[in-house]
């Protein structure tokens, strides 16, 4: 029987991490511009923007790049955890309250985004 000698350790760096930044990358940017053309068009007041964020395509477009965001985050953070973190206990107790913070966040979001009390 042949053994692969393929590491199991290190920061999984590969094509689709790589990607899926690119990916998140692209669609807070065009969140990113997005909200600059409302700062040109939307009243510079709170009716305003509570009008502009009350519209359905752009609770979706925000709750998306949020998702976006922590998914970033998640591949950032996953890989300087493995690099600089040596230790597998502490690793994955990094790796474990990230992930907690991240699921926070995100129920935090819907809640903020949908009103949802």
């Amino acid at each position: 029987m042949v053994r692969s000698k393929r590491k199991l350790t290190g920061a999984h760096y590969g094509i689709r991490d790589w990607l899926l930044q690119r990916l998140t990358a692209v669609v807070m940017l065009a969140y990113t511009i997005f909200l600059l053309l409302g700062l040109l068009f939307i009243p510079k007041d709170y009716a305003g923007w509570q009008a502009f964020f009350s519209c359905t395509i752009v609770r979706v477009f925000t709750q998306v790049t949020v998702l976006a965001l922590l998914a970033h985050v998640w591949v950032g953070i996953r890989d300087v955890w493995m690099d600089y973190i040596k230790p597998l206990g502490l690793r994955l107790t990094a790796h474990t309250l990230t992930i907690l913070w991240l699921v926070g966040t995100l129920v935090y979001s819907i809640k903020v985004i949908w009103g949802v009390a």
